[in-house]
């Protein structure tokens, strides 16, 4: 009867300090993991404008992220619109310039001045 010893008992026993010491690594890891994950939703918390500094849940955290990244996009490509018409007004703007330049250069523009002086002397002398 006294025969009746576990033989793994000393195989437990070694295997329970190095089981703690696995189960104590594995907890870490998990903690800090746990920490990464909250330091980033306070961080993505604090880069929306409408929950800076608040307490909220995550489930918030991430909706407000969301409407919030929607909200700049749509900015984005009405600012991008914008930039767009701008050119083009600026190139419109540009050509005419030139044509104006050229224009003068050619004494067009001279001549067309003189027409229209004249003309406009022609209407104060009939008043």
């Amino acid at each position: 009867e006294d025969r009746d010893v576990d033989v793994d008992s000393d195989v437990d026993d070694k295997d329970s300090g190095n089981g703690l010491s696995k189960r104590s690594h594995h907890n870490a890891l998990e903690r800090k993991r746990r920490d990464h994950i909250k330091e980033s939703f306070n961080g993505l918390r604090d880069s929306v404008p409408s929950l800076q500094g608040e307490k909220t849940s995550r489930a918030q955290i991430l909706n407000k992220a969301t409407e919030y990244i929607q909200d700049v996009s749509r900015k984005n490509n009405a600012d991008r619109q914008d930039i767009d018409e701008l050119k083009k007004q600026n190139n419109q703007l540009e050509m005419r310039i030139r044509a104006l330049e050229h224009a003068k250069q050619d004494g067009i523009f001279a001549s067309r001045q003189n027409n229209s002086n004249d003309q406009e002397l022609d209407v104060e002398n009939d008043s």
